[in-house]
């Protein structure tokens, strides 16, 4: 067992992020972490969110304070108003306390100066993952599961069973605490595991192995793939504001291939690589109309002869840049109104309205560079925030951007950066930003 979890993804001198939750999986994580830290050469510290759903969240914050305090542990410990962020975002609760818990992990990770964060996902997990995806519809990378690295985030334990599990926490003696909203059925997750993984392993005891194991070898099949499709996608060159490629290199290999290369092309021209598109320009490829075109999300894809273009719509005119007074004014289609004001108890209303610091601002397009962090999420690029938005490519330089000493404060349609919002009973900018045309 003990050769299974993957120390190996764990460099020497790192320093390792735990998500402790303080249920059997994580601690069985931090446990494996210190058992190998000396060897490994790295240290471990831990992170605990508490969501403030369950009544035992109290109780279990403190039994995880507890514990790494009688064994030295450095913790970090946040919490959030999941239900009421839910309310307020319309995301579900699921999502909405993941994307909570993992900003969290991220900052608590830069406070303690760990290189990495290691959650405790094993091979039921895993397993769930895949049928999860299964059931919903995916193509081979659905099938391969949890990955085990992405970014700083590391998965050591995706080989090991949850019996394993319980087994070593067991023989040592290690105390853990119980979700009950994990038997839940009314949650999808749980549903699988407590309804249909105990049918599957009726077939096979060691099902959730199997599909595990299953899952790691599609995942070796996908990057090879992966890596032959870069290869064609290589092969493109610049024309115009876009790229072009001989599309016969696309429309002699296979599909497998030829598709994940189309769907390379699209991002990296700044079009929407939707599975329907990506079909289509790969028929493109293979057509005898010489000028044919297919009209995708933010441009198009067209055929020159033998060469295939993939052609983003002309940005808009850039828009000046304008500091920003008191009161309303016109920036292209946006409204954007500033009034001098006292923020009341929540100084964030809406995308559109808000209460930032007080400050000399400049209304001008999106830059290079350009980064927001909406609310709890991470920090993302404006570009990103864009590109998942789906604004067309010839909009983009017509979004308003508040920005304040070189960086960004808030986007139009977008909201405010969490940084740059006043805090309550202290002067602020009441703003509203609203498109009108």
């Amino acid at each position: 067992m003990s050769g299974r979890f993957r120390y190996d993804l764990i460099p020497p001198g790192s320093g390792v992020l735990c998500a402790l939750s303080g249920g059997a999986d994580s601690m069985y994580l931090l446990c494996r972490l210190l058992e190998g830290r000396r060897a490994g050469g790295y240290r471990v510290c831990a992170a605990h969110y508490n969501h403030n759903l369950r009544c035992a969240a109290a109780a279990d914050e403190q039994f995880v304070r507890d514990w790494c305090g009688a064994h030295a542990i450095p913790l970090l410990v946040g919490s959030g108003d999941v239900a009421g962020e839910a309310r307020r975002s319309g995301d579900g609760l699921e999502a909405r306390g993941r994307a909570m818990r993992y900003a969290f992990l991220e900052e608590a990770a830069e406070e303690l100066d760990c290189q990495l964060i290691a959650t405790g996902h094993h091979a039921g997990d895993n397993a769930e993952t895949v049928l999860l995806h299964l059931v919903r519809g995916c193509g081979l990378q659905g099938l391969t599961g949890i990955p085990e690295r992405r970014g700083r985030l590391i998965r050591p334990m995706l080989a090991i069973t949850r019996g394993e599990i319980l087994a070593y926490l067991n023989e040592h003696a290690v105390p853990h605490v119980e979700d009950e909203s994990n038997s839940d059925p009314a949650y999808t997750r749980n549903f699988l595991r407590t309804r249909v993984m105990p049918l599957l392993e009726q077939v096979n005891p060691r099902a959730v192995e199997h599909m595990a194991a299953a899952a790691a070898r599609l995942a070796r099949d996908e990057r090879e793939l992966t890596r032959q499709a870069e290869e064609l996608a290589h092969q493109a060159a610049p024309e115009g504001d876009g790229l072009a490629i001989a599309a016969a290199v696309l429309a002699s290999a296979a599909d497998p291939v030829a598709l994940r290369a189309v769907g390379m092309l699209l991002d990296r021209a700044g079009l929407d690589g939707a599975a329907v598109h990506r079909e289509g320009v790969l028929a493109l490829s293979r057509g005898t109309d010489p000028s044919a075109r297919l009209d995708v999300g933010g441009g198009r894809v067209f055929r020159n002869y033998e060469l295939l273009c993939f052609s983003p719509e002309r940005a808009a005119e850039a828009l000046p840049e304008l500091p920003l007074g008191e009161g309303a004014q016109r920036w292209g289609a946006w409204r954007i109104t500033a009034v001098r004001s006292t923020c009341p108890p929540k100084a964030y209303v809406s995308p559109e309205e808000f209460h930032i610091r007080p400050g000399d601002y400049l209304i001008r397009p999106r830059r290079e560079g350009d980064a927001l962090r909406l609310g709890q999420r991470p920090g993302k690029s404006l570009k990103k925030l864009m590109i998942e938005r789906r604004v067309p490519l010839g909009e983009r330089r017509s979004v308003p951007v508040l920005a304040r000493e070189g960086r960004a404060a808030a986007a139009g349609g977008f909201g405010p950066d969490r940084d740059a919002l006043a805090q309550p009973g202290e002067p602020s900018l009441h703003i509203t930003m609203r498109k009108e045309a």
